[in-house]
């Protein structure tokens, strides 16, 4: 059968979040693309404070936008219809078809199930009659039975739409044979009829010695292990889950300096941070060592530091005031030490916020809490930022959602705008024009921008970094001439799809995508 031919769809699932889910759906759909299929990705549900803006205005996850570069589409809200933004331990912003239409708890979004169920439905109904092949993503790990009857991505969405399911298990992590075989086992047995294998990921040394094992989880749930992938060191851009944050951890592969300095840059780890890929631009560049910090002490020796965003903007500048960093940053800032402020961390920079929107959204359900006829308390929350900037920021509904163009001087620039801030005061020198009107602040060795991707503008990111090595003192450090985001995206894409290539079972891979689960898939009993 050619290629052409092939028609049908796949999940994969994961053992737990950041198994790989991802990549591996990223990998599938470049090397079908690649082969001449239509394939379109699908998240049903996400929960991820990285997102991007599509060309309509719609928000989706970042790694469903990567998924969709794969297959060769421009993103897409059909592609991730429901979208879960945490602002707090209890509540998260919901969006649904790329808008947000309110924040939700838990018990809030069990009664919202079939609303959003409908939701599901009907954008992978449509995407199955466009697309010659979806190959859909799970969320988190299909053996969280406490979340069943809600469940909209994993078995809850295989189920409806009579989908084979792979499950993709992190070695890296440690027991992944007990993790492969427990998430199937304690699936029920109409769920387990659809588990059609595993796929292992992150593997490192002599697969032989890993057979054996395989051969008895074969034996054990009557299914096949698809594949067996390697770690890949040179895979990390665009990571969809701020887990792999790790305070002190790099970002990136970095290749050695083209002149003789290093210029070492500090990103913030924030307790809610968002689009924390913002950073990763910089790790492309040669010479830029880009690592994780939450303290005060990981500033000290850095060149430059960036505040990247927030989903809890008031929240996280008191958590930066109670550890010590807010006070580092102003004395970085009177010392004449380059800081970088993006979209929230842009506002914490400045001298007042006025929060009547993000805040008392992520607080409502707070025990003690007043809230109006709508659940959410009517005061706003006033916040004397950091003072780095003369500026204000008020929020307001409904959020700023939008690609933008622009310049800064005679330099295009590009990016992506989410967030419900607006500038109602301002002194300081515009960085940027955003359709003739000014955006961002440059104040001396301190800058700030609402736009997120914009470091991904080459030319503009190229000639900002010599100001800031300048400033730094990094008289050694030279900007390499021809570093493109796009095309390190591009590579690590081709770099999935041949993993994939590789080493899984594709007989096999397409055989489930077009005739569904085996029809004679064993059931694990267990006691109930």
């Amino acid at each position: 059968m050619s290629d052409a031919a092939l028609r049908g769809a796949l999940l994969i699932a994961g053992t737990t979040s950041d198994a790989g889910k991802s990549v591996v759906v990223a990998g599938i759909c470049r090397m079908l693309a690649r082969r001449g299929v239509r394939v379109a990705p699908f998240k049903a549900q996400n929960m991820s404070n990285n997102s991007v803006v599509t060309l309509d205005g719609g928000e989706i996850g970042r790694a469903q936008a990567l998924q969709a570069r794969a297959c060769g589409l421009e993103p897409s809200v059909r592609f991730n219809p429901v979208l879960l933004k945490p602002g707090s331990d209890r509540r998260s912003q919901l969006v649904v078809r790329g808008k947000a239409v309110g924040t939700v708890g838990a018990r809030d979004y069990f009664t919202r199930r079939q609303e959003l169920r409908e939701v599901v439905a009907a954008e992978l109904a449509s995407l199955r009659a466009e697309f010659d092949v979806v190959i859909c993503e799970g969320a988190g790990s299909p053996a969280e039975i406490n979340l069943r009857s809600t469940d909209l991505a994993n078995m809850g969405l295989a189920r409806a739409a009579d989908i084979p399911v792979l499950v993709v298990g992190d070695i890296d992590r440690g027991g992944v044979l007990a993790h492969l075989f427990g998430t199937v086992a304690v699936l029920e047995p109409e769920d387990q009829q659809l588990i059609s294998g595993f796929i292992i990921n992150k593997f490192r040394g002599d697969v032989s010695l890993l057979q054996p094992g395989l051969d008895q989880l074969t034996t054990l749930t009557g299914r096949p292990t698809l594949g067996v992938l390697p770690f890949a060191e040179d895979l990390w851009l665009d990571a969809e889950d701020s887990l792999g944050t790790i305070s002190g951890a790099p970002v990136g592969r970095p290749a050695p300096p083209q002149g003789t300095d290093w210029l070492t840059v500090a990103a913030i780890r924030l307790p809610r941070i968002s689009n924390s890929t913002d950073i990763e631009a910089l790790a492309c560049e040669p010479g830029v060592a880009v690592r994780w910090a939450d303290s005060p002490h990981q500033l000290a020796t850095a060149d430059l530091v960036v505040v990247p965003g927030s989903k809890a903007t008031i929240s996280d500048l008191e958590w930066l005031r109670a550890n010590g960093i807010g006070a580092a940053l102003r004395s970085r800032a009177a010392a004449g030490r380059p800081i970088l402020g993006i979209c929230g961390g842009y506002q914490m920079l400045g001298r007042r916020i006025v929060d009547g929107v993000e805040h008392r959204a992520a607080e409502s359900s707070a025990p003690g809490s007043t809230p109006d006829h709508d659940g959410i308390e009517t005061l706003a929350t006033v916040a004397d930022g950091l003072g780095l900037l003369d500026l204000d920021i008020e929020f307001a509904d409904p959020k700023i959602a939008r690609q933008v163009t622009g310049a800064a001087g005679s330099i295009p620039v590009h990016g992506y705008e989410i967030h419900h801030g607006r500038v109602t005061h301002t002194a300081d020198p515009c960085w940027l024009t955003v359709d003739g009107a000014p955006e961002g602040s440059a104040r001396e060795a301190v800058w700030g921008t609402h736009l997120h991707g914009l470091l991904e503008s080459d030319e503009f990111r190229r000639t900002w970094l010599t100001e800031v090595a300048a400033r730094a003192g990094r008289t050694g450090f030279t900007v390499a001439p021809d570093t493109s985001v796009a095309a390190v995206r591009s590579t690590q894409l081709d770099l999935l799809a041949d993993l994939i290539e590789r080493h899984v079972d594709l007989a096999a891979l397409d055989q489930l995508i077009r005739d569904g689960a085996p029809a004679d898939l064993p059931v694990i009993r267990t006691a109930r």
